[in-house]
């Protein structure tokens, strides 16, 4: 199973233009969690630009426990002119969950089949490297008991050393839930044993997919 992917940060759709013999190309790519997402995507664009001549769209996006779900529509272009390479420079990225929608206005000078593999491989190439990428991991919970008195200074501590703070519940005791990578849960426990004069440990909590900046 895969346990660490990038995708596009959320929330934000890169957009990149060229134009090539007066032909211009838009492109936009978003993060999509799945298929629905990416048909929405797609069909907002489309909305956004009904005039153009095509609208050439491509998605991967990640399945729990199964292969990436990939498609590509070349809308109208000749068969494998633009889905099909606009996939396959999504695939290049190392990305996941990403979806690129091309929108070509037509210059009234035809590119031919392999002028229009360079155009649209090279309107989602181009525009890959704006994206921003954000690392998504299956990381363990663990949970640990703190004093109130002593919450806010253990948590300093902990986010000091690269711990990762998922969630704080209040109650009879600040209780706290950190993510670790898998096997991790030997170290944090030391780590807080230090800084609580071994009065803490953790207890298991499940596992979740965690998002972190960078690669």
């Amino acid at each position: 199973m895969q346990s660490s992917y990038r995708l596009p940060r959320a929330d934000v759709t890169t957009e990149y233009e060229w134009e090539i013999k007066r032909s211009r190309f838009i492109t936009h790519i978003r993060r999509v969690r799945d298929s629905d997402e990416a048909r929405d995507f797609i069909q907002e664009i489309k909305a956004r630009y009904p005039d153009a001549t095509h609208n050439c769209s491509a998605y991967l996006h990640h399945v729990e426990g199964s292969n990436p779900v990939e498609r590509s529509s070349d809308d109208g272009e000749p068969s494998g002119t633009a889905g099909k390479p606009m996939l396959e420079q999504l695939k290049g990225s190392g990305m996941l969950d990403i979806a690129a929608v091309v929108t070509r206005y037509f210059g009234g000078v035809k590119l031919g089949g392999g002028g229009l593999v360079h155009a649209y491989s090279n309107s989602v190439g181009d525009a890959l490297p704006l994206v921003e990428q954000v690392t998504r991991s299956q990381k363990e919970l663990r949970q640990a008991d703190f004093p109130h008195a002593d919450a806010g200074r253990i948590e300093a501590e902990l986010r000091a050393r690269g711990v990762e703070v998922v969630d704080v519940s209040y109650g009879a005791h600040a209780t706290y839930t950190l993510a670790v990578d898998p096997g991790g849960a030997e170290e944090l426990n030391d780590l807080l044993a230090t800084l609580t004069q071994g009065q803490t440990s953790t207890r298991e909590a499940g596992t979740a997919w965690v998002e972190t900046a960078g690669d």
